[in-house]
């Protein structure tokens, strides 16, 4: 089981959806060899140098945390159940209540979508989820049949809007 590397004061805190057999394997998040988690977050500005996966609790220093929906580790979401998306979405709304994050972003939005039960968009929601703003941005897997620079345009977007080190409404 990976870690959650949530604190006081984020600004944007990352749910994956749950842990790949790699990131398990080695106990760090986006750990697959396919995986672009890393490189999003460092061409998009989010963090000033790219970071290996063995550094992912160092997103912290960033005003960043993570934490995943399913903390079980899978080849991939279809081997989840589906009591796992609503189980695991009100885990993490439970998990992240104290931690009061500016942003929170959803990486992939599909365990969002399952969990609710409703068809969603990329990008920033109109609704908040833990009093914080909602971003759905695509999976960073290697697996997602989307165009490597599509995926990191949402990014891009995500970085313009979370408000790094400037807490909402203050």
């Amino acid at each position: 089981m990976l870690p959650d590397y949530l604190k006081l004061g984020l600004d944007l805190v990352f749910v994956g959806f749950n842990p790949s057999l790699k990131s398990a394997e080695i106990g760090h998040y986006y750990a697959g060899p396919g995986n672009q988690f890393w490189a999003f977050l460092y061409e998009a500005g989010l963090v000033d140098r790219l970071l290996r996966p063995e550094e992912d609790k160092e997103l912290l220093g960033f005003g960043i945390g993570v934490t995943d929906m399913v903390k079980r580790a899978t080849r991939g979401i279809g081997e989840l159940r589906s009591s796992e998306y609503s189980d695991g979405l009100r885990a993490v709304a439970t998990k992240l209540a104290p931690y009061s994050p500016v942003t929170i972003c959803f990486n992939g939005k599909t365990g969002y979508c399952r969990a609710l039960n409703r068809k969603c968009e990329y990008g920033l929601q109109d609704e908040e989820f833990c009093g914080a703003q909602l971003f759905l941005a695509p999976s960073t897997s290697g697996a997602l049949p989307m165009h490597r620079m599509e995926k990191l345009q949402y990014y891009i977007d995500l970085k313009t809007a979370v408000t790094f080190g400037k807490r909402r409404g203050k």
